[in-house]
């Protein structure tokens, strides 16, 4: 068990864990920040969580739902208030809705997360800190305490399970609930190399080409709200053409945006795509979740060989942008 100790104020009105682990802070903090670790151990066991979004900056966010055994959900948010890569964040962490809503009725707590080095690998110290004494308490007696020590008795194992996260494992696929799906994938380069890569329209017509033998002569990029953008392709003998349009929704730069896509030519379903770029050890972990209208488009989509495609050209940008061999 890895929490040492557990101690509530009162008076300051905050309730302080810490827990040390026999692995690097860099190790412990990527648990952290990389949504496929972090959702095998926020969820007490029988209650794993689902993290749809995960964004590790200030203004960032978070939507989380823990499901148990029986079907039913608990929903939260954190709203990123400070983040000092590998070694802090500073989080309100609230309840929400199925839609990530705050839940205005319940207690939003601000939490402190700080990742120290210790003589036996790393210590993270996590205080929460509560409006009034009334919901300490209260939080408290819904099994808060019970809760943490029960998910923070997961994180060993995906401490130690560092292959299935580490750089080199390609493109992967997950599927988030009934019309979602996760593609991640950890890039050899910084985020600001990786976010450069996606934004410049030279850059893109040099590794977002898919199979080889495939140009990109039309490449118009989004940079801010409200701008759309246009991407084309063809084969080498100019006998296949297609493309893509959309809109961006949101952006952050350079950690996340969110556009509309849609086939060029065609009437088919409009699928909202989510990028984010979290600094990992060993580079830039890429996120990408689409939202589609039903699990039938989903694996209409998924079918086509996306993901395969999505590798060669993540392996081409590695290579021939960033320099990685």
């Amino acid at each position: 068990m890895p929490i040492t100790s557990v101690t509530q104020d009162p008076e300051a009105l905050t309730l302080t864990v810490v827990a040390d682990f026999p692995v690097p802070v860099r190790r412990l903090w990527d648990a952290y920040a990389d949504p496929r670790q972090l959702e095998r151990f926020w969820g007490p066991p029988g209650w794993p969580a689902t993290f749809t979004r995960h964004d590790v900056a200030v203004g960032g966010r978070s939507n989380y739902a823990m499901t148990g055994p029986d079907g039913d959900s608990s929903c939260g948010y954190w709203e990123f208030l400070s983040v000092d890569e590998g070694k802090s964040f500073e989080v309100l962490d609230g309840f929400a809705d199925d839609e990530g809503t705050p839940n205005t009725e319940m207690p939003t707590i601000r939490m402190e997360f700080v990742f120290e080095p210790t003589d036996g690998g790393s210590r993270m110290t996590t205080t929460s800190h509560f409006a009034s004494l009334d919901e300490l308490k209260k939080l408290v007696a819904m099994g808060m305490v019970e809760g943490m020590r029960a998910a923070m008795g997961q994180i060993d194992d995906v401490l130690a399970d560092l292959a299935s996260f580490a750089a080199g494992n390609g493109t992967q696929v997950q599927l988030l609930g009934e019309n979602r799906a996760r593609i991640t994938r950890v890039i050899r380069g910084s985020v600001e190399q990786v976010w450069r890569a996606h934004h410049d329209p030279e850059l893109l017509r040099r590794w977002q080409l898919g199979p080889d033998g495939w140009s990109m002569p039309v490449c118009e990029v989004g940079l801010a709200v409200g701008d759309t953008y246009r991407y084309e392709w063809e084969n080498a003998d100019g006998g296949n053409r297609f493309g893509f349009i959309g809109e961006v929704l949101e952006i952050l730069a350079p950690v996340r945006s969110v556009t509309t896509e849609a086939m060029i030519g065609m009437d088919g379903p409009v699928v909202t795509n989510e990028l984010t770029l979290t600094p990992v050890e060993g580079g830039t972990l890429l996120t990408m979740v689409g939202n589609y209208p039903d699990a039938e488009t989903r694996e209409m989509i998924l079918a086509t060989g996306m993901a395969d495609g999505m590798e060669t050209s993540y392996a081409r940008l590695e290579r021939e942008v960033l320099g990685v061999s």
